[in-house]
């Protein structure tokens, strides 16, 4: 880069400063997908942490993109029924998983879950018949997690990410973050000298 005229005194042609922004949240709740695809979300985003897609209208995850960081994945209230084995291929580093609210009809469709080894905590709509069988069967089904629906096998409630237990308040603010229309994106921002 060089200004010139008289005031060019910054000329920056030996040194070029480089800003490096990385997205590491992602909530892109109730943006409704036109297709029930996953649309826009590239690999640019592999820094992404936690990305959240509730209520979007969403029917498959096959347009995922490769998210070697993300360990937080929010997709209730959307009509999801199969192809979750994408997520292991994927979203390798993925420990939490929120599923509730889709339209999954047996467990047979969480099977794709089992080469998740990360995942330990899932949340997903239970058989309100059967429960505590449904239960012993999920655990079952995916040995690796700790929590389902935010309790262990023994029924203890899952810490929080603090290490304290987790107690619902409607009151809790958001911190800081970038909002564009519905979504809210939350970045590091580091700077690269190149010289």
């Amino acid at each position: 880069m060089q200004c010139l005229g008289d005031a060019g005194v910054c000329r920056l042609c030996h040194f070029v400063l480089c800003v490096c922004v990385q997205v590491v949240e992602l909530l892109l709740d109730s943006c409704l997908s036109a297709d029930g695809e996953l649309e826009g979300l590239s690999e640019d985003f592999s820094a992404l942490e936690v990305l959240s897609l509730c209520n979007t209208g969403l029917k498959s995850l096959s347009k995922l993109p490769s998210l070697p960081k993300l360990k937080r994945l929010e997709l209730s209230d959307n009509v999801l029924t199969s192809g979750l084995e994408v997520l292991a291929e994927k979203c390798p580093a993925l420990s939490y998983l929120n599923l509730s609210g889709n339209s999954f009809k047996d467990l047979s469709a969480f099977k794709g879950l089992q080469k998740l080894s990360s995942l330990q905590s899932l949340d997903v709509d239970e058989d309100e018949e059967d429960e505590e069988s449904w239960r012993e069967r999920v655990f079952e089904l995916l040995p690796q997690i700790c929590f389902l629906n935010g309790f262990d096998q023994d029924h203890n409630q899952a810490p929080d990410d603090d290490g304290d237990y987790v107690e619902e308040d409607d009151d809790e603010e958001e911190d800081g973050g970038l909002f564009l229309g519905r979504a809210l994106i939350r970045i590091r921002i580091g700077f690269i000298a190149i010289v």
